[in-house]
């Protein structure tokens, strides 16, 4: 078959021979060639400050992901996150907490100081206490002893609160006026 296709195109070689290319057709040919020999080559990769931006995109991503599932592993869950009701009686408690403390801390004397200062350390260990409760609460899934507890420590916050309010309406009886600084 390959001499029947051979002999075939020998003799029909005139007929496929019918176009002449364009006069100068050799020498653009020949330009252009010339052309593509004298253009500098590429160099064949990726350059290698996109790399480098690339590692570095890689590199920050990876240390903030470490830093945003260690941190959620060290943050325990509030009231707030157990249901709307829990929500509601936290923000109370809280409210409540922050409006004592400002009234409070407007009272502060150089007289009572010590006083208010031994309840905020003892505010702060409740707190403490609170945050450790929270963790707690993330990994009983929401146990109710847990939020009893909760309640109980903000209960307790308000009561050191009111406490130190008792004891500072004694203090400015028993101090007299010309004696406070």
């Amino acid at each position: 078959m390959k001499n029947n296709m051979e002999d075939f195109f020998k003799n029909k070689r005139q007929q496929f021979d019918a176009a002449e290319p364009d006069v100068g057709h050799f020498e653009r040919f020949q330009a252009r060639l010339n052309k593509v020999d004298d253009a500098p080559k590429k160099k064949a990769g990726t350059p290698w400050y996109i790399l480098a931006v690339a590692a570095s995109v890689l590199l920050i991503f990876g240390y903030w992901m470490g830093n945003y599932n260690q941190n959620s592993a060290s943050q325990g869950i509030e009231l707030a996150d157990v249901s709307p009701k829990m929500e509601e009686t936290e923000n109370f408690y809280l409210a409540t907490i922050q409006k004592e403390v400002n009234e409070i801390k407007s009272k502060r004397t150089t007289a009572n100081q010590k006083i208010i200062d031994d309840a905020f350390i003892q505010l702060e260990l409740l707190e403490t206490n609170y945050r450790k409760l929270t963790l707690e609460l993330k990994e009983s899934n929401a146990d109710k002893r847990v939020i009893y507890a909760m309640i109980t420590n903000f209960q307790s916050r308000l009561q050191v609160l009111q406490n130190l309010m008792d004891q500072l309406e004694e203090f400015e009886e028993l101090v007299p006026q010309e004696n406070r600084v």
